[in-house]
């Protein structure tokens, strides 16, 4: 099942990335359009647009759905459901692949609802608790984006349509405001930015597999490829202000996390979501083709570094906290050599994938007309993301080995290691050929010498750190210990995962439970419909006495209305 599904993605992928060049050489765009209902002057229209943009974020999600499905017949082997695993994975692959396609919001929400679904089904494939709490984490802050796409439907109806990829040019904010937050909100809880990030951590419930996909091509990155497609509405606009500020905000805190962080897949998560503020900052600033970029040039090595996590995990018997590993480099040297090419990509690492789509944002944000704030925010999130990835490599593939019973610790078979060879090359030429593809003509920077340096001291002062402040020893006290609650706070996404679950409905759900007792079971139940029923009964039940022909109630009657006459005459 995992072979045939993957030559089948595998072909589909080779020939959208054809098809995508095509496009590019001759400059051919093909729209397929079907009328489902006509109201008025509306129509209603199941779009589909097939240009440069779409081929080739749809042949880079088949491309890596192909791997992990492929990986995924050894690292779920042991599953009983196997089939329904492989079946889901494509099932949200075909959603990713209706959005992906879609530049209208009545056909996107197939895509849109269809992520939102299956990746609720996935997260709680392991059928315990904690993959329940989140699972529903997950589903109900992707719903907030789904009513918004859902208002912004109607929004979109003075228009005169849907297709929004031709009605983006000319959306101004004296009369669109509200269409654009709405669209700027429903990107934002898809791709997991303040104050809708604490998901994407909690996803990682879901098997690795599930996480090499959903956090490379596919569910994190719908909410940005939507801004790619709206982005010349925001150009001039108030509201690109406020999405640089959140994404600015949401690289900071995200590399934070990480960096007091001991759980394998929630680095990786927080590094995705670093790399997600990227894609969003330089998008506001104007650039929507770096962010495109830098989403292809993200989902090779990230899906990379997913699959080395899983092997990793899967061969210390299921442990992911990085504390327990260590020195795996001498044990696993080609699953440590494909982690440390995905952790360089990361870092940007001249001449590797990260580094073309990367450095060219970074110098790009930094000739732009943005605030001391947001540089500071840019240069402190470069940093924290090379020292959060040398402390992994520190604990992880160097170090000393702790875990001292299980010794017979070797790299996967070759269904596990193929996948993570072919990403690996994507990860080392994936950059420069896409740049060329992309860019056939050249970005002009024009800055000092100490800012076209700034990047590169930034990243080496990063990377020193994080290896220097994590070398330690069994008797060596940290020094993070003396500021606990600041360690705490700025280690739990600035306590969004607390604020996000029971803290934020505590007090609602209290003023339920003493609405629902005061009212429903109280007042409103005596005074309300069973009330009234009782009182219904009481007088029907009078009534049928009073029509029983019995000689008392004839006796009484006749008693009464004698002495009410009496009472009249006198």
């Amino acid at each position: 099942m995992s072979l045939s599904s993957m030559l089948f993605l595998l072909l589909l992928s080779i020939f959208s990335m054809m098809m995508s060049l095509f496009c590019i050489l001759f400059e051919k765009c093909y729209v397929a359009e079907w009328e489902i209902l006509s109201i008025n002057s509306n129509s209603i229209l199941a779009t589909f647009i097939f240009d440069w943009m779409s081929l080739m974020f749809l042949g880079f999600v088949l491309l890596i759905s192909s791997m992990v499905i492929f990986y995924s017949g050894d690292y779920m082997m042991g599953d009983y459901n196997m089939n329904r695993f492989i079946y889901l994975v494509l099932a949200f692959v075909f959603s990713m692949a209706m959005l992906i396609i879609s530049p209208n919001l009545i056909s996107i929400l197939l895509g849109w609802d269809g992520l939102g679904l299956i990746s609720y089904a996935l997260v709680i494939y392991y059928q315990n608790e904690k993959s329940a709490n989140a699972g529903m984490l997950t589903v109900l802050s992707n719903r907030i984006g789904d009513v918004a796409i859902l208002l912004s439907i109607g929004l979109m109806f003075k228009l005169g349509g849907w297709n929004f990829i031709f009605y983006s040019y000319y959306l101004t904010d004296c009369d669109s405001m509200m269409l654009k937050l709405l669209i700027m909100m429903a990107a934002m809880t898809k791709s997991a930015q303040i104050p809708f990030s604490a998901w994407l951590p909690a996803a990682m419930a879901a098997p690795t597999p599930v996480s090499a996909l959903v956090h490379s091509s596919t569910l994190v990155t719908a909410g940005v490829y939507l801004m790619i497609r709206f982005s010349p509405s925001l150009l001039g606009s108030k509201v690109s202000i406020l999405l640089l500020l959140i994404s600015c905000l949401t690289m900071f805190m995200s590399g934070l996390g990480a960096n007091f962080e001991y759980d394998l897949k929630k680095i990786i998560a927080l590094s995705t979501l670093s790399q997600l503020g990227v894609m969003l900052s330089i998008l506001s600033l104007g650039f929507s083709s770096l962010a495109f970029f830098h989403l292809l040039t993200h989902a090779l090595f990230k899906a990379l570094l997913f699959m080395c996590a899983g092997v990793v995990i899967h061969n210390v018997k299921e442990f992911q906290d990085i504390r327990y590993m260590g020195s795996l480099c001498s044990k696993m040297p080609l699953t440590s050599m494909c982690m440390n090419l995905a952790n360089l990509a990361l870092c940007g690492t001249p001449f590797l994938a990260g580094f073309y789509s990367k450095d060219l944002i970074l110098e790009m944000a930094f000739m732009s007309w943005i605030n001391l704030v947001c540089f500071i925010l840019y240069v402190v999130a470069t940093s924290l993301t090379v020292c959060y990835t040398f402390r992994l490599v520190y604990y992880s593939l160097t170090g000393v080995f702790n875990l001292s019973s299980y010794s017979a610790v070797s790299d996967s078979s070759y269904v596990m290691t193929n996948p993570m060879i072919v990403l690996g090359f994507g990860a080392i030429f994936g950059g420069a050929m896409l740049s060329w593809i992309i860019f056939p003509e050249s970005y002009m920077i024009c800055m000092s010498l100490s800012i076209k340096m700034l990047t590169l001291f930034i990243s080496i002062i990063g990377g020193i750190l994080g290896y220097l402040l994590n070398m330690m020893t069994i008797d060596y006290k940290l020094k993070s210990l003396g500021v606990y609650n600041l360690v705490v706070f700025m280690g739990s996404m600035w306590f969004m995962p607390f604020i996000s679950t029971l803290n934020f409905s505590k007090n609602s759900l209290k003023g339920g439970a003493m609405f629902y007792k005061l009212c429903d079971k109280g007042w409103s139940e005596t005074l309300g419909g069973q009330g009234l029923f009782n009182t219904v009964i009481k007088f029907s039940l009078s009534s049928q006495i009073l029509q029983d022909n019995g000689i008392k109630v004839f006796m009484k009657m006749f008693l009464v209305l004698s002495i009410i006459l009496l009472l009249f005459i006198i």
